[in-house]
């Protein structure tokens, strides 16, 4: 969430801000509320004086036995107009807080501005695409020829949108998340295992309420929510608590599946695992002094890089546009992998810098060496999502006999065996 200060002291910076992100959120009626908030303050702090001046002297008056009735009739007239000034202020207030949580964050002063992914920025490449000598299949046809991935069997479970692994597809998978999950412990992230259930209020904190509710899962009856991104549960793991400055960094890392409905999503590479309403992801959260979240942004690509570079995939990063930043990023770099079989680069990884948006939303917060509390920022990347990863190891793996080759950062894993098939 913007700072309301911010908003009113620079209306036109945010409104430039939202624009570049393709919101319309109306700035100026979020000014006026406020402005009518900050008036009835003022107003209900003139008639309390008024109530506790009136209320003196009838204490007096009732003290030297004098008839006291029309200051005590001036008292309710008062405590009426302060109780209807209350409601006033409670109905602004929500008002305000609505207006406000729709609000995008604005992006940072260095990201490229465009209305859509066209204008994405691809900074760098890393690896050579494989020249594999043969007609590379799709991962959706090779992992059927090789019985490790079901998708008719997911269907019929299901419903479309979603995959089964077996066998070898299953373990793949598994020690794909323990090499991920041990490489980065191993760099300093502590390891979580969180709820795949949240409270409305833990979706409210990172950003995908109330804007994204549509592409989210809810259990009605409990009004929860099924986790998009395992963001939202680490994020929030210090939501409402006020930190120490020695606590900072605090770094963290989660394996979580994730749920999607993909609204909006049809005809949009939905064969096979490429966008699927359930996938597991390693999940990397920072929570960080403001004055260094550029370069823990930075960091942060780095580390899920070499999630990718020892694997020995091929990808690119971009730095996206304005029009395709998240509601809650400021920056964000996407990373993607090229996928011999259907010859495309496939998101694998977002990294984003929130700066301080999700933890006004979460009041998140902490105490600096002179006493002072200030918002942290927050940073997320995925380290890195499986369902893509894995299609991009089956597709730039595979041989001309139709085996597909095992990375061999993954071998140990899977007990020592080097190829699937």
């Amino acid at each position: 969430m913007l700072d309301l200060k911010f908003i009113r002291e620079n209306p036109q910076l945010v409104k430039n801000g939202i624009a570049k992100k393709n919101d319309d959120s109306d700035i100026d009626r979020i000014i006026s509320l406020d402005s009518r908030r900050r008036e009835i303050i003022g107003q209900v702090e003139q008639l309390k004086a008024t109530r506790n001046r009136v209320s003196a002297q009838i204490a007096q008056k009732k003290k030297a036995g004098e008839a006291a009735d029309d200051a005590i009739a001036e008292m309710r007239k008062v405590g009426d107009e302060i109780a209807a000034l209350d409601r006033t202020f409670k109905d602004i207030e929500q008002q305000l807080q609505t207006a406000l949580s729709w609000v995008p964050n604005i992006p940072h002063e260095s990201v490229p501005v465009g209305t859509d992914e066209s204008a994405n920025v691809v900074i760098r490449e890393w690896g050579k695409i494989p020249k594999l000598g043969f007609e590379a299949l799709p991962h959706w046809e090779i992992g059927n020829k090789l019985g490790i991935l079901d998708l008719s069997a997911a269907a019929k479970i299901a419903g479309s949108g979603f995959y089964v692994l077996k066998g070898m597809g299953a373990r793949l998978q598994r020690a794909l998340i323990n090499y991920m999950l041990d490489l980065h412990t191993a760099d300093g992230f502590t390891e979580y295992h969180t709820p795949y259930i949240v409270t409305a209020d833990t979706m409210f904190g990172t950003g995908q309420l109330p804007k994204l509710e549509d592409d989210m899962y809810r259990v009605e009856k409990d009004n929860m929510y099924l986790i998009p991104t395992g963001e939202v549960p680490l994020t929030n793991l210090f939501k409402q608590e006020i930190l120490s400055y020695q606590q900072l960094p605090i770094y963290m890392v989660g394996d979580t599946s994730c749920f999607r409905r993909e609204a909006g999503a049809a005809g949009k590479d939905t064969r096979g695992m490429m966008r699927v309403h359930q996938f597991d992801k390693v999940e990397l959260v920072k929570i960080v002094r403001p004055e260094s979240s550029y370069e823990e942004l930075e960091s942060l690509v780095a580390q899920a890089e070499k999630v990718l570079q020892g694997l020995k995939l091929p990808y690119r990063i971009s730095e996206l546009a304005t029009g395709d930043l998240t509601f809650a990023s400021s920056k964000c770099y996407d990373i993607e992998l090229w996928a011999a079989g259907v010859e495309k680069y496939l998101e694998v990884s977002s990294v984003s810098n929130f700066e301080d948006f999700q933890a006004r939303r979460m009041n998140c917060r902490f105490r600096d060496e002179d006493k002072t509390v200030k918002f942290p920022h927050t940073l997320n990347g995925s380290g890195v999502a499986l369902a893509r990863l894995i299609a991009a190891i089956l597709e730039n793996y595979q041989n001309t006999d139709g085996t597909v080759t095992i990375p061999a950062v993954l071998r140990s894993y899977l007990g020592g065996a080097e190829t699937i098939g």
